[in-house]
């Protein structure tokens, strides 16, 4: 603090002037010719006490504006008296002109840049910073004339004070040769206070629930001047000239004197709801938009609470002329429109924009949840007192915002992967570390026990539409498979290829299964529930799958004309659909009717493949088997190769085809080719005469021998392969009466065999009448008597001869005739 010598060097207004000027220099060669040529304008002793005076004026003067700026609140004891309980003491005319010379400040508003000015500058800002000082960041803000605070502020008073002192030594202001012999005192350097550490230093200072409001005016200003300082957002001092306004109408209203007509308190009554409806605007405002601008505004959002306080214990007075209501509702209100601004700012494409918009928003939209939350927890809740539950309420918010930004987020879904980032996000990630889990928001996120806010049954439509696209989207791609195969492989005749295995292989059952296997692995990272659903709706579409393929396939190879071709496409589809059924069995579990019905059309599909290879085969041998047991045929071997040399080509392609299929198949064929050689005997188209019955038997053994090593590798029906020696020895044997030794075993292996199928036989081996072919028949008689199997076809499980038709030649009269009427008396 200066002496009184040292003010006593204060002159006239000139002086003046030049501090004004001193307080204007922004660098040190500025200062320093300043205080030279105050140096060379030393005033004489005359003036001293007169401006000894004015400059104990100016210093009281600047006490009081210290201790009402809104700085003071930062000082000590604010922690304890949040509203101070000073009068209404007005500032001295002479700083009142003095600040009239300053540019006018920025007012205090949140919204950054705004026009209006505040009435009265922030002490503070009474000196200009020196070169190379900085302010920090978060700075109070000025204040408007009048405006008061709530603490003490006698640290800020003293704090000017002191750069005041300091502004008058560096110009020498000095009184007395005593003084002028003490030297320059250097300038203080300013200690740079970083956002973290004023951050630091204001989460420290907690705002209580109580404080003690200030005093109300007695006259309050005028209605415009009011809504000046609500626009200008100097709550404080437009609050309380609010309730002095409202006192005042209360108190004409209670009076109802002749002065005051009824027509003049309707007016003023309409001001004041006018008024308060634009302070509540204006509260609303300041909430809505304090979680996007700086933690400046600390001291603005106390205000803002002490005013819902306030207005909250006046609820209940008589006379609520004032009212709108729930001030705390509106105080909520605020809170969530701003906070549906904070999403409705994410960034967000169109979906013919970029295919992953949905996704690449989602992940933004949690981003920008938590820092919002972030700022809530570390700056806006210190700003309150603890009733109101900041954090809890900015939760509560975020839960229902969210929720409608979903819906509308839903409204624009299409696709099959937007439907699971959308579920994803709510049941995966919502909740989870990386947004509201986070542990950033810990401790007070793990006091929260709500969550969104969806609508009833909003999830469950959402799943089932997720269910519904993945059918839809599982039959496109069905369709897109068949395309592929149409292109790649049947429009070029290409041949198919084979796996590691050597079977002939198509990648349509691989395809499918990783389309359904997809499906399912995503689903299941939602819900299992979910994965059963969807895994029940794949396989629904697919079960239409099997005929579709068949009708493609059948109309887009319609002018395959190589046989062989045709015959390895269908081998290949056999085992592509046969692998196909053994993935799908994975899921009988879960999904076991949809199961049972695609098992039932893949079995189907390729037993029509099957049987169309069979047919197919069948046709080609067709014509060499009918030749068999006829001359050309004991003449020539050209049919028996043909037959055999087609059986041959099939069964290496049976060697491609996967069991079970493959043996199956390959015992069918078997089955086929010795039926239909030996069905040639129950013809009656030739006879062996002449002995020719040995040549016959002779080849028929030699040509069964390879037919039953072709078959004998692969095929279940190892019993067929003794009726051809069964057969032979009966045609080859010399002496007729011999022919009945062969019938035990012939009957015990086939007990099927009739005396028609026998006749047959003994027809080509030239036995057509006879007592001997009458014996042989009986004998074959009592055999099949003796085994149990008279009047029955035997065991269907072997049955050969009963799906043989003999063509009947009566060349025998005495056929019918029992044998003892025939055999001679002895």
């Amino acid at each position: 603090m200066a002496s009184g010598d040292q003010m006593a060097e204060i002159g006239e207004p000139g002086d003046m002037e030049e501090v004004n000027e001193a307080q204007g220099l922004e660098d040190g060669s500025s200062l320093k010719s300043t205080m030279e040529r105050n140096r060379k304008t030393q005033p004489d002793g005359s003036v001293k006490e007169k401006k000894l005076g004015m400059m104990k004026q100016f210093r009281e003067s600047m006490k009081r504006v210290g201790e009402r700026s809104p700085l003071a609140s930062n000082s000590k004891g604010s922690k304890d008296r949040p509203y101070s309980d000073q009068g209404g003491d007005s500032i001295d005319p002479e700083v009142t002109s003095l600040t009239h010379q300053l540019p006018p400040p920025h007012s205090p508003s949140l919204n950054a840049g705004s026009p209006v000015a505040s009435p009265l500058k922030s002490p503070g800002e009474f000196f200009q910073r020196k070169e190379g000082e900085e302010i920090a960041e978060d700075s109070p803000p000025s204040q408007k004339k009048d405006s008061r605070t709530h603490s003490d502020s006698s640290t800020i008073g003293d704090s000017l004070l002191k750069k005041g002192a300091s502004i008058r030594r560096s110009l020498r202001l000095v009184g007395n040769k005593k003084d002028k012999t003490l030297k320059q005192e250097p300038l203080q350097p300013v200690t740079e206070i970083t956002v973290e550490e004023k951050r630091e230093r204001e989460e420290s200072v907690e705002i209580k629930e109580s404080y003690i409001l200030p005093e109300i005016p007695l006259t309050p200003l005028s209605v415009m001047q009011i809504n000046e300082l609500i626009k200008t957002e100097v709550l404080e001092e437009a609050h309380l000239n609010l309730l002095s306004l409202r006192q005042e109408f209360q108190r004409e209203r209670d009076e109802c004197t002749e002065e005051a007509s009824p027509m003049e308190l309707a007016k003023k009554e309409k001001d004041l709801s006018i008024l308060y409806r634009a302070m509540q605007e204006k509260v609303k405002e300041i909430v809505r938009n304090s979680n996007s601008l700086p933690s400046r505004n600390k001291e603005l959002l106390m205000h803002v609470a002490r005013v819902i306080q306030e207005e909250e214990k006046r609820e209940a007075e008589p006379g609520g002329v004032v009212g709108l209501g729930d001030w705390r509702g509106a105080w909520r209100e605020a809170v969530s429109e701003g906070v549906e601004e904070t999403l409705k700012r994410v960034h967000l494409d169109r979906p013919e924009q970029n295919a992953s918009w949905l996704a690449i928003h989602l992940g933004l939209l949690g981003k920008a949840i938590v820092e919002d939350l972030e700022k809530v927890k570390g700056e806006l809740q210190g700003s309150y007192p603890p009733s109101f539950n900041v954090f809890s309420t900015y939760m509560s918010c975020y839960h229902g915002a969210v929720s409608q930004h979903l819906n509308t987020l839903q409204q624009q879904v299409t696709d099959l992967k937007d439907y699971y980032a959308l579920l994803d996000w709510i049941i995966n990630s919502y909740e989870s570390e990386k947004i509201m889990s986070s542990p950033s928001l810990r401790p007070e996120m793990e006091a929260e026990k709500t969550g969104l806010s969806l609508e009833e049954g909003f999830l469950d439509q959402l799943k089932g539409k997720y269910c519904m696209r993945a059918k839809e989207d599982m039959r496109a791609s069905l369709d897109r498979i068949l395309e592929l195969e149409n292109e790649d492989i049947w429009i070029k005749k290409q041949a198919p290829e084979t796996d590691d295995e050597h079977f002939l292989n198509s990648e349509i059952h691989m395809d499918i299964w990783t389309k359904v296997k997809s499906n399912a692995v995503n689903s299941k990272r939602i819900d299992v529930n979910l994965e059963m659903r969807v895994v029940c709706s794949c396989l629904e579409e697919l079960e239409q799958f099997p005929k579709r393929f068949e009708t493609k396939l059948r109309y887009c190879c319609n002018s395959v004309e190589n046989p062989s071709l045709w015959a390895d496409y269908q081998i290949t589809y056999i085992n592509s659909f046969t692998a196909l059924k053994e993935h799908m069995e994975g899921y009988r579990e879960s999904c076991p009717t949809q199961v049972d019905h695609l098992s039932r059309e893949v079995d189907g599909l390729v037993h029509r493949l099957v049987q169309g290879l069979e047919d197919q085969f069948k046709n080609d041998v067709r014509p060499y088997l009918r030749r068999m047991m006829t001359r050309k045929w004991l003449s020539t071997d050209e049919d028996f190769q043909q037959l055999y040399s087609s059986t041959e080509k099939l069964t290496h392609r049976c060697l491609q085809m996967k069991s079970p299929y493959a043996q199956t198949f390959w015992s069918r064929l078997h089955y086929y080719v010795v039926k239909e050689y030996v069905s040639q005997l129950m013809k009656n188209n030739y006879s062996c005469k002449n002995r020719k019955h040995d040549k016959a038997a002779t080849k028929m053994r030699a040509q069964w021998d390879k037919l039953k090593d072709l078959f004998e590798e692969m095929t279940t029906h190892d019993w067929l392969h003794r009726v051809g020696d069964h057969l032979s020895n009966i045609i080859g044997e010399t002496n007729k009466r011999d022919i009945k030794n062969h019938l035990k075993l012939l009957v015990a292996d086939y007990p099927d065999i009739s005396k028609k199928h026998l006749s047959a036989v003994l027809y080509f081996r030239g036995l057509m009448r006879g007592r001997e072919r009458q014996v042989i028949l009986q004998r074959l008689t009592e055999l099949k008597r003796e085994l149990g199997t008279a009047g029955n076809i035997g065991d269907n499980r072997r049955a050969l001869f009963s799906d043989m038709q003999v063509t009947v030649t009566n060349t025998d009269c005495l056929a019918d005739i029992p044998l003892f009427c025939i055999l001679p008396d002895r």
